[in-house]
């Protein structure tokens, strides 16, 4: 954040009636400034190139260069390390979701999603939590990640300790620190710390990274939720 304690927010989406009601709402919060809008993904790295905003809300399909694309290409930019990346879609199970949250967006939302719902997200990711406790991302991740774990896609699972991957595990089921922390019966700082050296240890951009890094090498089966029951912490 500025310096102002400002959060500020990128908005990058084709449609501009969508641009103009996310950027009403944004600008009635006293704690968010809207540093500018992007109608298509090239425009949106150019943008977050010049003003690098704590997060952009980045439209999934757009012309010239898709969400997808564009998620990719902030990832890969060390001048947008900083810059959390929060996905909007039409769609609650689009398989292209997921491939943008391994390519390193915090998370994603629905675009029909409530506003108090939108504006507690984009603070979630700022503060680099990952956005995927809601169900329909549970099922997002059930549909497109229940398949046998290869770990030759998840290179450091041996880096590991055995509580990082504790930590990891509880991080993918959608516990917050805290909530790790209730569980291991240590203290939030540790159950933090467990977290940032995992992340540093797989080189994960953020949270959400950590998570996919956790269903894809097997340390969380995402088919465990599928007998109704909430998952834990929820």
């Amino acid at each position: 954040m500025t310096e102002r304690g400002l959060l500020r927010v990128a908005i990058i989406d084709d449609q501009a009636l969508m641009r103009a009601g996310f950027r009403a709402l944004l600008d009635a919060e006293e704690d968010i400034e809207v540093v500018g809008e992007a109608a298509d993904g090239r425009a949106g790295l150019d943008l977050l190139r010049e003003h690098t905003p704590d997060v952009a809300l980045l439209d999934i399909t757009m012309p010239v260069m898709t969400g997808i694309e564009a998620t990719h290409e902030i990832a890969a930019d060390p001048l947008l390390a900083g810059v959390r990346v929060v996905i909007l879609t039409n769609y609650g199970l689009d398989s292209y979701v997921f491939e943008t949250l391994r390519a390193g967006a915090a998370g994603f939302l629905l675009k029909d999603t409530e506003p108090a719902e939108l504006l507690r997200a984009i603070r979630v990711a700022a503060d680099g939590d990952a956005l995927l406790s809601p169900a329909i991302t549970r099922r997002l991740i059930g549909e497109f990640v229940a398949r046998p774990p290869d770990r030759s896609t998840a290179p450091g699972l041996e880096t590991l300790t055995r509580r990082e991957r504790e930590v990891a595990a509880l991080a993918a089921r959608g516990l917050s620190n805290e909530e790790i922390a209730v569980h291991m019966v240590v203290s939030p700082y540790t159950a933090k710390t467990h977290v940032s050296r995992a992340m540093i240890k797989l080189g994960a951009r953020d949270r959400a990274q950590l998570v996919v890094f956790a269903y894809e090498s097997g340390l969380v089966e995402p088919r465990s939720w599928g007998d109704g029951s909430p998952a834990p912490g929820r």
